[in-house]
């Protein structure tokens, strides 16, 4: 008869509450050149690893419980038109009012009139023949010039100043002075005559040209 055969001895692992155990892995810790406190650390290329930006990034991806949408909303692009639509308008709306209420700037390069609008119901005469226009012997340059201002409607009309125009032969203007009525208003049918003198008018002053002034 065969004898029976020793069955080899197998350890068993040591338990979270075995000191022997315990002991063992401090030990090994111990010649790893580890401390035990070490010894469950991870190994140091996973944490090299982890320290890579992408990889943390991604970890705290991971980890993070708040939900974040992968993309933004894209915009609508008609909305965008409608409001840059009404900005426009508004500025624009903007831009007639102050023109409508301070008047052109002069400094815009557009042609301005050299005379208002003519008042209702006001009729402006200055006749060329009643205009001087002469070098006085002192040397001094002379215009002079007469007219009348009449109100042809049925209502009375306030008469607003004159503005006289002098031009040299290329149609530039070369003076200008304001004229105040003698009388402000003017009942229905009612004239005022209207006498003006200035000395001392460049002499290349060729044209003199009358009107109501701008506002």
């Amino acid at each position: 008869m065969e004898e029976p055969r020793p069955e080899p001895a197998v350890a068993s692992p040591a338990s979270d509450g075995d000191p022997q155990g315990d002991q063992s892995i401090a030990a090994k810790a111990e010649d790893d050149g580890l401390d035990e406190s070490d010894a469950s650390a991870p190994p140091p290329a996973f944490a090299a690893l982890r320290a890579e930006p992408e990889v943390e990034e991604f970890v705290s991806m991971l980890s993070s419980f708040e939900h974040e949408p992968p993309f933004r909303p894209r915009r609508n692009p008609a909305r965008l038109w409608t409001a840059a639509a009404a900005t426009f308008a508004l500025a624009v709306a903007a831009l007639i009012g102050a023109v409508s209420y301070f008047g052109m700037p002069d400094w815009l390069p557009v042609a301005h009139p050299t005379f208002g609008a003519a008042p209702s119901d006001l009729a402006l005469s200055f006749p060329p023949e009643r205009q001087d226009r002469r070098t006085l012997p002192n040397g001094t340059e002379y215009f002079g010039a007469s007219g009348t201002v009449t109100n042809v409607g049925k209502e009375v009309r306030t008469v607003p100043p004159i503005l006289i125009v002098l031009r040299d032969g290329k149609d530039r203007i070369v003076y200008t002075w304001n004229v105040t009525p003698p009388k402000e208003t003017l009942a229905p049918g009612e004239s005022v005559t209207i006498n003006e003198a200035v000395t001392d008018v460049p002499r290349d002053a060729k044209i003199a040209e009358i009107g109501w002034k701008p506002d």
